[in-house]
C-alpha cells in the first residue's frame, strides 16, 4: 500500500474589498436615482425633439400665420419649453448634489464609521480604494451626461422657435457642450476631498456643496473675460451699436476722444452738453458672438477639469500623509 503525501491546499487570495462592483452595490440607491434622472431627462428631450416640437410649431403657426414673431405662447408652447428647460437645469446644477453625495455618502460616511480603515487592513491599499471610489462614479456620470448632451444638441439644432434656446443663456450654454460633463466631475472631486479632510458626513456634505458652488460661480464669472471680446461702436445719434440679439454682452458705455471707455454718465435733459463735458464721441459695447461658443466652452471646461485634477491630487496627497507609504 502506497501512501501519498497530502496535497498542499493553497489559500485563495482575499478578494479586494473595494472593486467597481462593490462600489455600485454599496451605492445602488444613488445609482438608481441617477439612472431614473437620466431616463427622465432623455425622455423629455426626445419628446421635445419629436412630437412636442411638431405640435407646438403647428399650433403657433395656426394662431398667427402672417407674423410668426408676434405669436403668443399657449399651453403647447409652454409644454415644449418645460420639456427642454428642465433637463437643461438638471445638467447645469447636477454638480451640487453630486458634490454633496461624494462628500457625505461616498467618502465622509466611510471615514466616520471606520469602514475605510477596515478596507485598508485587507488586501486593498488606500490608493486603490480611492481610485475605485472616484473612477466608478466618474464613469457612470460621464456616460449619462454624454447621452444627455448629445440629445440636447439635437433639440437645440432643430429648434423651430426663434424666441428662446439662445446659445449664451446660462443653462443652454452648459447643456450644449463639455461643460456639462466637467461640472459633475469637478463636484465629485471636490466632494471627495472634503470628505477626506473633514471625515464626517454632514460637514462634508455642506462644505463640499458650498465649495463646488463657489468654484462653478467663479468659473462662470471669469470665463467670458478669458477670451477676447469683440467691440462694436455707434455714433451718439444712433444711441446703440447694432449687434443683434444672439450675442453675449459684456462691458458697455461711452467712448471718449482719447479712446478711453467710460460708463454711461447721468446726463439729465441736456444730452449734447453732457457728452461734450465727458468728451464722449461714440457708444461702445463689448460682446461675444455665437462663433465664440466653442472657445468659451473649452475654457470653462478646462478650468473645471483643472480644479478637479488639483482636488484629486490633494486627496491622494492627504491619503498618503495619513496612511504612510502604502497609499
Amino acid at each position: 500500500m502506497t501512501l501519498t503525501a497530502p496535497e498542499t491546499v493553497r489559500a485563495r487570495p482575499a478578494r479586494p474589498a473595494a472593486t467597481g462592483r462593490t462600489v455600485l452595490r454599496l451605492h445602488r440607491g444613488a445609482l438608481i436615482v441617477w439612472l431614473l434622472l437620466v431616463a427622465a431627462a432623455a425622455g423629455s428631450l426626445l419628446w421635445a425633439y419629436g412630437p412636442a416640437a411638431t405640435d407646438a410649431w403647428s399650433n403657433w403657426r395656426q394662431q398667427c400665420p402672417d407674423d410668426i414673431d408676434a405669436c403668443m405662447w399657449d399651453t403647447t408652447i409652454n409644454g415644449y419649453y418645460r420639456a427642454v428647460r428642465l433637463p437643461e437645469m438638471a445638467l447645469a446644477w447636477l454638480c451640487l448634489p453630486v458634490a454633496a453625495w461624494a462628500g457625505a455618502a461616498l467618502i465622509g460616511r466611510e471615514m466616520e464609521n471606520g469602514t475605510a480603515k477596515l478596507a485598508w487592513t485587507q488586501s486593498v491599499t488606500p490608493a486603490r480604494w480611492l481610485v475605485t471610489k472616484l473612477t466608478v462614479p466618474a464613469a457612470v456620470l460621464a456616460a449619462g451626461m454624454t447621452v444627455l448632451v448629445l440629445l440636447h444638441r439635437l433639440v437645440y439644432e432643430d429648434n423651430p422657435f426663434p424666441v428662446f434656446l439662445h446659445w449664451m443663456d446660462a443653462e443652454t450654454f452648459v447643456a450644449n457642450g463639455p461643460v456639462a460633463l466637467a461640472l459633475p466631475l469637478c463636484g465629485l472631486a471636490l466632494g471627495a476631498l472634503t470628505g477626506l479632510l473633514l471625515r464626517r458626513t454632514l460637514p462634508a456634505l455642506a462644505v463640499g456643496t458650498a465649495v463646488t458652488w463657489g468654484v462653478v460661480y467663479l468659473a462662470d464669472l471669469v470665463t467670458p473675460d478669458l477670451w477676447p471680446w469683440k467691440t462694436a461702436t455707434a455714433s451718439l445719434e444712433s444711441q446703440w451699436p447694432n449687434i443683434g440679439d444672439d450675442v453675449l454682452y459684456g462691458d458697455q458705455g461711452m467712448l471718449t476722444s482719447t479712446g478711453a471707455h467710460i460708463p454711461y454718465p447721468n446726463c439729465g435733459d441736456d444730452f449734447a452738453q453732457c457728452m461734450a463735458d465727458h468728451h464722449a464721441v461714440a457708444f461702445y459695447a463689448e460682446y461675444h458672438p455665437a462663433s465664440h461658443f466653442w472657445p468659451l466652452q473649452l475654457i470653462e471646461t478646462g478650468i473645471l477639469l483643472a480644479v478637479a485634477a488639483v482636488a484629486v491630487a490633494l486627496a491622494f496627497r492627504l491619503l498618503r500623509r495619513e496612511t504612510g507609504a502604502a497609499a
